[in-house]
């Protein structure tokens, strides 16, 4: 299939119709050229960037980060530049998942610590 309809891809990928019209509102995909009033249709290409732009949300960027990386192939087709700010944005996210790694490391050992005090008390309150 080479052409999609928008309750195609909005089943395929689970999501609304309503997210993918957004996505083409801020820039992101391009449906086919309609006419008005029109059902909106898509060819592979929209469907291949609507799959990056969920991948990257899945990960966390942002749309704005998302677009640009999207961007940067079709300005350099070798892929060389999409792949640097891809590397360059995977890492940023990379630190951000460690300090909440870190941060959250540091919360459980709190909560554990006071788990235990709690369990002492319990336990000469009960003698």
């Amino acid at each position: 299939m080479n052409v999609f309809t928008i309750s195609d891809l909005a089943d395929e990928f689970d999501i609304s119709t309503r997210t993918i019209r957004y996505y083409e509102e801020v820039g992101l995909i391009q449906p086919l050229e309609r006419q008005v009033g029109k059902q909106r249709l898509y060819d592979r290409k929209a469907r291949a960037r609507l799959k990056l732009i969920l991948r990257g949300k899945k990960f966390g960027f942002s749309l704005n980060e998302i677009k640009e990386m999207i961007e940067l192939y079709e300005v350099d087709p070798t892929e060389k530049e999409q792949l640097k700010k891809t590397i360059e944005y995977g890492d940023q996210k990379l630190e951000e998942i460690e300090e909440k790694i870190e941060e959250l490391t540091l919360l459980k050992e709190e909560i554990l610590n006071l788990r235990s005090k709690f369990v002492e008390k319990l336990k000469e309150l009960d003698r």
